[in-house]
């Protein structure tokens, strides 16, 4: 399995593949290969910076003789006008990298600020805000280390790494009892020690859920009046049991399900549709 770095230097491969080609031919055309210059950050909206530490490994990637200094870094809320670093070095190296840490700083940043109101609003709760699997393809490692920034939680980060049983696996599988035989006698057999969730749709599946033992169960597009009965339930009868929930929770409800009693809310929406903050990269 890749690492986490070996996955970004693909995701940054690909990403020059694309959009340099055979050559970035206005560059080329109109810089002089010896000319050296110096770019800036610059915010241009308030919100989380993030991608800061991704920049440099862009940099770093496609020009070595580029120096980069930060002023601002990761996780820190920002403003118009802020600098968050700049960027020294060759033009020509200057201008090819620009649009490709622009995209992944002005995405990370944007997950990182919707993330961080998320978590502000269900201050004072021990409930944590977690993200999804819906993810931009080949940015998924980014968008989730956006949201760590953003004050969030990263629920797994593919089909590797947890069982999650959902909906369709306990439907195929025959019921709930079934899927979570089936998963444990998998990691036994292949000496896999993974945590097992449950996603369950009424009162009836969850007490499956607690009665297969599993370690997580996720209730799933349940109201705010039914999580909270279904949490009162889980506690009185698996009290170690991780409670998560999940489907169509937006700002305005996420409170009502952190003052439920739930340990985690899941939200696809951190990652999935999500707006770039603004900055640009301007020669200074």
């Amino acid at each position: 399995m890749k690492s986490k770095e070996e996955l970004i230097d693909d995701l940054i491969t690909l990403s020059f593949a694309e959009d340099i080609g055979d050559g970035d031919h206005t560059t080329l055309s109109t810089i002089p290969a010896d000319a050296v210059g110096r770019q800036k950050l610059l915010v241009k909206e308030p919100g989380i910076l993030a991608g800061v530490e991704a920049a440099r490994r862009v940099f770093n990637r496609f020009d070595p003789n580029l120096k980069m200094t930060v002023y601002i870094p990761d996780g820190t809320e920002v403003k118009p006008g802020d600098v968050a670093f700049v960027v020294e070095g060759p033009v020509r190296s200057l201008l090819q990298t620009e649009r490709l840490m622009l995209n992944i700083m002005q995405r990370m940043s944007g997950i990182a600020t919707v993330t961080a109101e998320y978590q502000r609003r269900l201050k004072g709760l021990p409930c944590r805000v977690l993200d999804t699997r819906k993810t931009t393809p080949g940015m998924r490692i980014l968008e989730k280390e956006a949201v760590a920034i953003g004050g969030g939680s990263n629920h797994r980060i593919g089909l590797f790494d947890m069982i999650l049983i959902k909906d369709n696996h306990v439907d195929f599988a025959g019921g709930i009892a079934n899927a979570v035989a089936r998963a444990k006698e998998y990691c036994r057999e292949k000496g896999k020690d993974l945590k097992i969730e449950v996603e369950v749709r009424n009162t009836d599946e969850i007490e499956q859920a607690i009665g297969a033992g599993v370690d997580r169960i996720m209730l799933d597009n349940f109201t705010p009046a039914r999580t909270a009965e279904a949490v009162k339930l889980i506690r009185a009868k698996a009290p170690g049991v991780e409670i998560e929930s999940s489907g169509g929770i937006t700002l305005d409800t996420l409170r009502q399900y952190g003052e439920a009693g739930v340990d985690f809310i899941s939200v696809g929406a951190l990652t999935h549709s999500v707006k770039g903050l603004d900055l640009s990269f301007k020669a200074c």
